[in-house]
């Protein structure tokens, strides 16, 4: 069919076969199916949506318009996590190395921050000298040797998803699960990984506001897994408010090097535990979670997932020594604190707000093209449930620029709520699904 009969189908409901979506979007990756006509099968999808049959039909065309790698000769399963993305969520940074202690390998391709959330690949590059645009050859190897590698996506992977994104991102249909998680699931599967876990993030600081909503993408996300053969599970994680206390590219990094110290938030802290104890068991590394929890105790305990973190920073040209020596990374020059206004308890946090604060302040990014800064962000002295008293701090500010730090204290203010009652607590691990 031509791309007018096909667009034409997807808007009055009609079922798109597995041919003719692949035809469409081969068309569209070589660009002889231009701009506006893909537009336009975005806002019919967008509207009419995706069977099941045609969402692992246009995942498949997604995943292969470019290379599909093949870790074959890296032995053992290879398992990878990917979060929907919130605000203070450096849990990769700690998974990978915790995964790849226990004997998991770990190839993982990342993505950068975008408005309100932070991106993985912005945070390592606070470590002075790492690299995450590293050929697939390189990838394929250091895999293969530290069993673990964090990289951005390459030309050649998802070349689809690539142009897809940035055209859903000027035409209103970014918020559309069928294309959220065919998003997702074609640059996942293109690394070479044989399982994957999702974190569903769910909450103020989410792009799933609502349970009903996460489950839905995180089954959608799990149906492509199996239509490609590949194990998947989804925890659906809480993001109500910011994981952890550090939010902030640098300060993130010491967060996630303390909690491989057992030192970290109990938030963040159980919320990385419960991914990476899902990826042993898909690794075939442990039987059960409880086996799976012991094995991370046990490399936290003796310091190798330290050293894994150590290894894999010095496998990417980064300073190892920025690890064992947390003073070495970027630090902001002035910090400031945000009081309470009154007595009582936290009984909320707006995560989102919190987010955008950060990148009001210079830790986030804007536009594709801003330049961020590493050595900025916040330190929440204050989590929900938590008691203060009148004028005691609440978040402390790292700041560069004088001009910017009011305005972010009043952010910030803004998106504390107290009450005086204590709030019962939230559940940080909502629901499993597979």
């Amino acid at each position: 069919m031509r791309p007018y009969e096909l667009i034409k189908a997807k808007r009055d409901g009609q079922r798109l076969k597995a041919d003719d979506i692949a035809a469409f979007i081969d068309g569209y990756t070589r660009g002889t199916v231009p701009d506006y006509q893909m537009s336009a099968m975005l806002m019919a999808v967008f509207f009419r949506g995706l069977d099941d049959g045609e969402l692992g039909a246009w995942a498949r065309a997604m995943l292969f318009s470019g290379e599909v790698l093949d870790l074959s000769d890296t032995p053992g399963i290879k398992v990878d996590k990917h979060s929907t993305g919130g605000v203070g969520d450096k849990v990769s940074l700690s998974l990978a190395p915790l995964a790849a202690a226990c004997g998991v390998p770990v190839p993982m391709i990342s993505g950068r921050g975008l408005g309100h959330t932070g991106g993985t690949l912005d945070k390592l590059e606070s470590i002075p000298g790492f690299q995450v645009d590293l050929s697939v050859a390189e990838y394929r190897r250091l895999v293969r040797e530290v069993k673990v590698c964090l990289i951005g996506q390459t030309a050649t992977l998802a070349p689809a998803d690539k142009k897809l994104y940035a055209l859903r991102d000027v035409t209103a249909t970014v918020d559309c699960i069928p294309l959220i998680a065919s998003s997702i699931m074609s640059k996942k599967l293109a690394e070479g990984i044989d399982a994957l876990v999702l974190d569903v993030k769910v909450g103020s600081g989410a792009f799933m506001k609502k349970l009903e909503d996460a489950r839905t993408l995180a089954r959608t996300m799990i149906s492509i897994g199996r239509e490609m053969g590949k194990k998947v599970t989804a925890l659906l994680t809480d993001m109500d408010q910011p994981l952890g206390h550090a939010v902030g590219n640098a300060l993130e990094v010491v967060e996630a090097v303390e909690m491989l110290r057992g030192r970290a938030p109990a938030d963040y802290t159980e919320v990385t535990l419960a991914l990476t104890a899902e990826m042993l068991v898909l690794g075939g590394r442990a039987a059960n979670e409880a086996e799976a929890r012991a094995q991370l105790q046990k490399v936290i305990a003796d310091g190798s997932a330290e050293k894994k973190l150590c290894e894999l920073v010095e496998a990417q040209r980064g300073d190892p020594a920025a690890i064992t020596d947390l003073s070495r990374l970027p630090r902001a020059k002035h910090t400031a604190k945000v009081a309470a206004p009154a007595a009582g308890f936290v009984t909320g946090i707006d995560s989102e707000a919190v987010g955008l604060a950060a990148m009001a302040l210079g830790a986030g990014r804007e536009r594709t093209d801003s330049i961020i800064n590493p050595a900025v962000g916040f330190m929440l002295e204050k989590k929900v449930g938590d008691a203060v008293q009148a004028g005691e701090p609440i978040v402390t500010v790292h700041y560069d620029d004088a001009a910017k730090l009011e305005p972010v204290k009043q952010r910030l203010l803004a998106a504390y709520r107290f009450g005086p009652a204590k709030p019962a607590p939230r559940p940080l691990v909502l629901e499993r699904l597979e």
